[in-house]
């Protein structure tokens, strides 16, 4: 479980975030939704810790990571894995090396064991003999499963999603829903998707929060979000002509 306790956060003056708490929980895929500009991406980035808040805390699992001593905050970052945004795989690595990538940096594994690990997170994420191939050479949604297998490598409690869906087709982004739903509830861990779809949203949101201007507007599930009468939430939710006949 992740708990953010009353974020602020600002760049250059421009306040970001504004006060807001909320609870990410263990076993679930909680998604953050928002308009571009909302402050989504930002909230997510200083969960992981790519930014520091000005006021407020990030707790994981009753430990504040800005009050951890520094062995303790990388101890706790070896906890997380994150899904990039188009995959950030590194292109002259091949599959097994980017997946193996944490493995080297985080742990004294022997390479048997690493090994080991890598073919075992290649077959979850159903790509069996695929370790020799290069990023040039996989689908959209080939290279989305390779992240994830690198997201899952070390074992994660925690699980951060930036956009996993983007740049896919429907269908491949429904099996890349369906496969970060299954490997939260398999592994138990605390997931969190930053997304604009609403195909994610309405297939595997068991819990949403909204944040609008950089507060959080609205906090729900996949059922809620059709019914609320949050005139904001609706805008966003209601943006497009499949989800309006949803609607009717």
């Amino acid at each position: 479980m992740i708990e953010v306790k009353n974020i602020f956060k600002s760049f250059d003056g421009q306040q970001v975030l504004t006060d807001v708490s909320t609870v990410f929980e263990e076993g679930k895929t909680n998604l953050i939704i928002g308009q571009s500009g909302s402050g989504k991406t930002v909230l997510m980035k200083c969960c992981i810790g790519l930014f520091n808040v000005d006021e407020g805390e990030v707790i994981f699992d009753g430990r504040c990571f800005s009050e951890l001593k520094e062995k303790k905050k990388k101890s706790t970052r070896k906890e997380m894995g994150v899904l990039f945004q188009g995959g950030a795989l590194f292109d002259s690595y091949s599959v097994e090396e980017n997946v193996m990538f944490p493995l080297n940096m985080f742990t004294k594994m022997p390479f048997e064991e690493k090994q080991e690990r890598v073919n075992d997170v290649l077959k979850r994420v159903n790509l069996i003999n695929a370790n020799k191939k290069f990023p040039a050479e996989l689908s959209g949604g080939m290279t989305k499963r390779v992240a994830i297998a690198r997201a899952i490598a070390m074992n994660p409690k925690y699980l951060f999603c930036d956009e996993p869906n983007s740049g896919l087709d429907p269908k491949t982004a429904e099996l890349i829903d369906e496969l970060i739903s299954d490997l939260t509830a398999e592994y138990n861990m605390t997931t969190v998707i930053n997304t604009h779809d609403m195909n994610s949203v309405l297939q595997i949101g068991q819990t949403i929060i909204f944040v609008n201007k950089g507060k959080l507007w609205w906090k729900g599930n996949k059922k809620e979000i059709l019914e609320t009468d949050n005139p904001e939430l609706n805008e966003f939710v209601f943006a497009t002509e499949l989800t309006r006949r949803i609607k009717r």
